[in-house]
């Protein structure tokens, strides 16, 4: 998540109320988070903190380590698409 690679900076490991995101774009309200195996277990409180987020007016997306590990080019291209866009929008997990 390199500003040269993506062309936009990215905090690691922002917090946001209670919460603390993955990875934080604020220049196009975008939070990426990287769910690992433990989020099939708490689906409950990941749709509690993605609301909460996206009441702060914030872009969620989430992709699975699978997903990071087998397709980084496709996740990649995934959040350059997210970047360029220019009407926020709801992403639900690409699982």
């Amino acid at each position: 998540m390199r500003s040269e690679q993506l062309g936009y900076k990215f905090r690691r490991q922002h917090s946001f109320g209670n919460y603390i995101a993955d990875f934080y774009c604020r220049e196009k309200s975008l939070v990426i988070e990287i769910d690992g195996s433990q989020h099939s277990d708490q689906e409950q409180y990941d749709a509690r903190r993605t609301a909460y987020l996206q009441n702060l007016g914030l872009r969620v997306v989430r992709f699975g380590n699978n997903e990071i590990n087998s397709t980084i080019d496709e996740v990649i291209t995934r959040i350059m698409e997210l970047l360029e866009e220019k009407h926020p929008l709801s992403i639900s997990p690409s699982k």
